[in-house]
């Protein structure tokens, strides 16, 4: 049991680590997997930047699509910003995090997979 617990300790450890060099944008999606109707949190960690306008975020399924856009402001915006996806039904999204620069060009753009399964039955 005390290994486990250190082993999800390095684990959180090491996905809180802050952005490479020269990494511009990273994606973090939670759960990975879910039962539908699930709720998705999608954290997009963002590297401080004169260009930076915007952020948007896809979620993509055969069944199903859903996006959502928060504006920033150059540096001064936060670095991280949160996305709640809720009731998504079942399906393997692509979520694509893209960032937008100063000429609405992509100045980044990211992908992470995330499964949701059916439901099972309630007894």
């Amino acid at each position: 049991m005390k290994l486990r617990a250190t082993l999800f300790g390095i684990l959180l450890l090491t996905l809180t680590l802050p952005l490479g060099a020269g990494e511009r944008l990273t994606l973090r999606v939670s759960p990975a997997v879910a039962f539908a109707p699930a709720n998705m949190i999608v954290r997009t960690m963002i590297e401080a930047n004169a260009q930076n306008r915007a952020v948007a975020i896809v979620a993509d399924s055969t069944e199903f699509y859903r996006s959502s856009e928060i504006q920033l402001d150059g540096e001064h915006a936060p670095r991280t910003t949160t996305f709640e996806f809720r009731s998504l039904p079942p399906g393997t999204y692509e979520v694509t995090a893209t960032l937008i620069g100063s000429d609405g060009s992509a100045l980044a753009t990211v992908r992470q997979q995330m499964n949701v399964i059916p439901g099972g039955a309630v007894q």
